[in-house]
């Protein structure tokens, strides 16, 4: 099992998923919030997709985090990054557990995956998919300096926008936080 990093934040304690974060992902998945990531999904379903959440770590040796308010240690969201079977490329994805919304978290989080994927893991580019009428998601994939570059079709998801990140050396010129 490939160890999963913990990263800090100034809000955030991004750490390995645990079974202990079931009933906030559940509850994520059985709402609309979930819809453009493959939900709504049973308790069952949900199950399963934590349980994938882990086995990306170990089958890629990266994954998504989940992300913990460090302040109260309650589930924001899962934030990451993301390969399966069937996917383009390596992608910088984000779910925000509900009532999580709107506070910056995805943003801080996101810049920190980011970031470890250039910095730790080498990696040149990273894209997020974002489905058509997921303005949410498309938005902060601006926020995060992101330019728009075409579409794919999934499978199962449909069409997804691409969005590709800025380099690392595009970064270093201003600094990620001139995306933020």
């Amino acid at each position: 099992m490939t160890k999963i990093p913990t990263i800090l934040t100034p809000r955030l304690t991004l750490r390995a998923p645990q079974a202990q974060d079931f009933p906030d992902f559940a509850a994520f998945f059985a709402s609309e919030r979930s819809k453009f990531v493959g939900g709504p999904a049973s308790r069952e379903q949900s199950w399963r997709m934590l349980a994938v959440e882990l086995g990306h770590w170990s089958l890629r040796g990266y994954g998504r985090w989940a992300v913990e308010e460090t302040a109260t240690g309650k589930l924001a969201g899962i934030i990451g990054l993301w390969n399966p079977e069937g996917w383009p490329e390596a992608e910088l994805g984000w779910d925000l557990m509900n009532g999580f919304e709107g506070k910056g978290y995805a943003t801080e989080a996101a810049l920190a995956a980011r970031e470890y994927a250039y910095d730790t893991l080498g990696w040149s580019t990273v894209i997020s998919l974002v489905a058509a009428a997921n303005d949410g998601s498309r938005q902060l994939a601006k926020r995060l300096g992101a330019t728009y570059e075409g579409l794919f079709d999934h499978e199962r998801h449909g069409t997804l926008e691409i969005w590709r990140h800025p380099a690392p050396e595009d970064l270093s010129a201003g600094g990620m936080e001139a995306y933020a």
